[in-house]
């Protein structure tokens, strides 16, 4: 049976807890691999070894720790299609979505923070005038410890490590239990690439294990992808010695469909809001707002599509629906459902587990669509997490607007108008950190990602990530003599 260990120091390392657990493939719930847990005694080898190596490693040019970051998106770019697999096997997606967007969208943040590091690293300059001057310069916080999210793993991996390793820093990376594999390929992709060792360490287990990393004197930020109560605590842990922290938490977002609307994009939309990755994604659009006037059309097409879709393994590249991540997931899911059916939900589609042939043991679910959904509905305001949609009717641009925002988050919303004008106006009013026009759950390297609200604070993807693993330095020159009050 594979084993996966620990990675500190630049090579593997078996666990000093002597503890190891089974990690399992979602669609058939076969052990694929033994996973080491790391101890106290880990961590602080690992810290260690990260404090070592930054030093050394902030002294070297922005360039030519672009170049490493870069040599190694090229080097995901080429395993594309192993690496896609590895995230199947952890997070029971369909391959067809991690061959074409979760590794893709790796690669491209380590070529673009690789690609634009000089300019991306660089500071400000002020004329004070009288030959006077101050600038500005990036520089490292130190030790980063970074949580991924289970749901997209390997994306998490190079959306938190490229801009903390181009600013100077050293990475301690915690995945999800229950997708430790993808991490551990990204630290041998970066050893390949000729990141010197000590500077990506990857550590696993459960949560105590995160929260060693969130209470270790000797890390100096952290970088959280995971849901709304986690993120308080560690921000309440991290208020202790003022760390720096990011969080990109949960979602409620809505959809807004207005009648002027192209249907068939819309519909389109609604569905990639919310079906994509079994409906497992932090910024899906659960909540569709139709306008009275499509809303007819808009969900016939909406449920004879739907029930198109093909459930199943989701290393069948014809599958469009995998599995749940695991059986707590599922069975959280389908409370949400049951319990909405017995609240008197009109279900128009989906509501079951389904049994798939050769994997039988598997936790999958059928997209599930409800109607006569109350804005005050527990699917209405509660972050379900799974290939669930609500659809809302709504009658005039101004109430769509708070019906929308009346939630406690603020990661992500949508609309689909032909009005140009409208679209402007009423995103201008959405509460959302992360919005789209006539599309939905695209996330193009170089454009910021993240919340309001309760879905948390920074940006990932993005030249403004650096502000969150940089500390700016500002210098001041004197041209002159120096004045003084004082004899």
């Amino acid at each position: 049976m594979k084993e996966l260990k620990l990675f500190i120091g630049g090579e593997e390392v078996a666990s000093t807890s002597g503890t190891m657990y089974d990690n399992i493939f979602p669609a058939t719930r076969e052990v694929i691999s033994k996973v080491h847990v790391a101890s106290e005694v880990d961590i602080d080898k690992a810290v260690a070894s990260a404090k070592l190596a930054q030093k050394a490693w902030a002294q070297v040019s922005p360039k030519e720790r672009g170049e490493i970051l870069y040599r190694a998106g090229q080097i995901l770019r080429a395993r594309n299609a192993e690496i896609a697999m590895e995230e199947v096997l952890d997070v029971g997606k369909p391959i067809q979505e991690a061959d074409c967007a979760d590794v893709d969208s790796a690669w491209q943040a380590l070529e673009f923070f690789g690609g634009g590091a000089v300019t991306l690293m660089s500071g400000e300059y002020f004329d004070l005038g009288n030959g006077s001057h101050a600038y500005t310069r990036r520089e490292a916080i130190g030790v980063v410890g970074c949580i991924g999210a289970w749901n997209y793993p390997i994306q998490g991996v190079a959306w938190k490590s490229a801009p903390a390793l181009l600013a100077g820093n050293a990475v301690i990376f915690k995945p999800s239990e229950y997708t430790p594999t993808t991490a551990l390929t990204m630290a041998k992709v970066y050893k390949e690439a000729g990141l010197p060792d000590g500077l990506f360490n990857v550590v696993l287990g459960y949560g105590d294990v995160g929260a060693c990393l969130v209470n270790h004197k000797d890390i100096h930020k952290i970088s959280l992808t995971g849901s709304v109560p986690t993120g308080k605590k560690i921000m309440q842990a991290c208020s202790t010695d003022l760390k720096h922290l990011t969080l990109e938490l949960g979602g409620k977002s809505p959809v807004i469909v207005f009648d002027d609307a192209d249907i068939d994009n819309a519909v389109s939309g609604a569905m990639m809001a919310n079906f994509y990755t079994q409906g497992e994604v932090c910024s899906n659009g659960t909540r569709v707002f139709v306008q009275e006037g499509i809303y007819d059309a808009f969900m016939e097409k909406l449920i004879s599509r739907t029930k198109k879709m093909t459930i199943g393994d989701p290393r069948d590249a014809e599958i469009q629906i995998g599995a749940m991540i695991h059986e707590d997931q599922f069975n959280k899911v389908m409370g949400y459902i049951n319990r909405a059916k017995d609240a008197g939900l009109e279900l128009v589609c989906g509501g079951n587990s389904v049994t798939v042939a050769g994997c039988e043991k598997g936790f999958f679910i059928e997209p599930t669509i409800f109607t006569n959904v109350p804005d005050d509905a527990e699917i209405t305001t509660d972050e379900v997490f799974g290939a669930v949609m609500g659809v809302y009717p709504f009658k005039q641009e101004d109430e769509v607007i708070r019906r929308a925002n009346d939630t406690i988050f603020g990661l992500s919303a949508g609309i689909f108008t032909l009005d140009i004008q409208k679209a402007h106006r009423v995103i201008g009013e959405l509460q959302a950190g992360t919005c789209w026009i006539n599309n939905y759950n695209l996330t193009p390297t170089g454009v910021p990602f993240g919340g309001f609200k309760q879905s948390g604070f920074g940006r990932e993807n993005c030249h403004q990530s650096l502000d969150a693993y940089t500390q700016i330095k500002s210098v001041y020159v004197e041209g002159g003599d120096v004045e003084t009050f004082y004899a």
